[in-house]
């Protein structure tokens, strides 16, 4: 059941998540990445203000967390998810596990979307 809400609110978030960065890139001057870049800000936000407010107050119900912080904000963009993963690291007192997962998945991510890229490109 748990994996509906995820799916629902991933469809929601995701929906949201275009309509803000198509507005975004259309009122920026000039058009630029402005769209993405606004959308993980938002969504960092948004899942920090959600996720201090489920430790805090909120539900504590699993279905309700997965469906707002997998599926809606998971769903508009997953940079939320990476940047309070990072996050906990940080308050752990992980600062070379924090800084590995945010320096490696950026690293390697350029690394994997490029040889996928480059891949295609050189078949097709």
């Amino acid at each position: 059941m748990i994996l509906l809400y995820v799916a629902v609110g991933g469809a929601l978030g995701s929906c949201a998540r275009y309509v803000v960065a198509l507005w975004m890139t259309r009122h920026a001057a000039p058009p630029s990445v402005l769209g993405t870049f606004s959308v993980n800000m938002i969504g960092c936000l948004a899942f920090g203000i959600a996720a201090a407010a489920f430790e805090r107050r909120l539900s504590t119900d699993p279905a309700t967390r997965a469906f707002v912080l997998i599926g809606v904000l998971g769903g508009f963009t997953t940079f939320s998810s990476y940047t309070y993963e990072t996050l906990q690291l940080l308050e752990q007192g992980k600062l070379l596990q924090a800084a590995a997962n945010a320096g490696g998945q950026v690293a390697l991510g350029l690394v994997a979307l490029w040889a996928g890229y480059t891949a295609v490109r050189t078949v097709l």
